[in-house]
């Protein structure tokens, strides 16, 4: 025999049941958190909100902004599935976002295919022009010959773009007619003059000075490494001492002896800048030990990569 039950639930212990099945829906109902991955070709990878790809290029969200990327840079984008059977509530205003931002730089894309010389200007006052450079939130992915460099934003202060239409259009010009010297200073006059005398007298190209200068301190006339290689250039204690360098923190000196140990380098090795900078940065007996070959440590190889891109100046 069955028997009834007339238990009914206070108000107290009715409103605790629809409060649990409310957080209980919104649970279900929630869209779950996704964060997608870039794989860059040279190696880095950048997390972001969500990637995506189009006929434009690649185009990622971080932060409510979104950006573009080009395509050969990016190697793979690694996707964060959503759960099966749940879809992202972001696709539509991803797609929308992707047209806003198509459809505002209509202007500039007509620009941007005309030739163009970018700058960019350091805090400090150090400004180095390079091949393409992309800005974002985070900073400004740059371009020199087929490497892609990362500056964080707090250490620029402008991006310059000036349109060559009117140097390329004088065909008379020696400049039209050969590759255009690329245009840096330090941000001191005083510096940028040493870099330029020192070189002058040695026969080093004065850009490539400027390159392992500010690769190797920043411009900072006190760096001291770990290791103790101190000053502009980072001469190491016993490299100052061959060079006649007695004050490394001495502009100067500083700048004579690296530029005389760059053409030292440069004669050593016959004028090849891969292995010139594998000697800077590791010694020319580690050069030489590995058969006039960079040699195989990972901060020598990323040094003359990316050091030697920045000055690969091309056809």
């Amino acid at each position: 025999m069955r028997t009834r039950c007339n238990f009914e639930p206070s108000r107290s212990t009715r409103g605790a049941l629809f409060a649990l099945v409310a957080i209980v829906a919104l649970v279900a109902l929630a869209p779950s958190s996704h964060a997608d991955t870039l794989r860059l070709a040279d190696g880095s990878a950048l997390v972001v909100d969500e990637a995506w790809e189009d006929a434009q290029g690649v185009w990622y969200r971080r932060g409510g902004v979104t950006h573009r990327v080009e395509r050969a840079r990016v190697r793979k984008i690694e996707k964060d599935a959503p759960q099966p059977g749940t879809a992202k509530a972001s696709d539509a205003k991803a797609s929308d976002e992707v047209r806003a931002v198509v459809a505002a730089p209509a202007a500039d894309a007509l620009t941007a295919a005309e030739p163009q010389a970018i700058l960019i200007h350091l805090v400090g006052g150090a400004k180095m022009e390079v091949e393409e450079a992309d800005e974002s939130a985070d900073g400004v992915w740059y371009k020199r010959g087929n490497i892609s460099f990362f500056i964080e934003r707090a250490r620029i202060e402008r991006v310059e773009r000036e349109s060559l239409k009117a140097e390329a259009a004088d065909a008379s010009a020696p400049a039209a007619r050969r590759r255009r010297e690329p245009r840096w200073s330090t941000g001191s006059t005083r510096l940028d003059g040493l870099i330029r005398q020192n070189a002058a007298r040695h026969g080093v190209d004065p850009y490539l000075v400027f390159c392992v200068m500010e690769h190797e301190s920043h411009f900072n006339t006190r760096a001291v490494s770990p290791v103790g290689a101190r000053g502009l250039m980072q001469l190491m204690p016993g490299t100052a001492a061959r060079f006649g360098v007695r004050n490394p923190h001495d502009p100067a000196q500083n700048i004579s002896g690296g530029t005389r140990y760059l053409k030292e380098l440069l004669r050593r090795f016959n004028g090849r800048v891969d292995l010139v900078l594998a000697g800077y940065n590791a010694g020319e007996g580690n050069v030489m030990k590995y058969g006039h070959r960079v040699p195989p440590f990972r901060e020598t190889r990323n040094y003359v990569r990316r050091v030697g891109a920045r000055y690969q100046r091309g056809e």
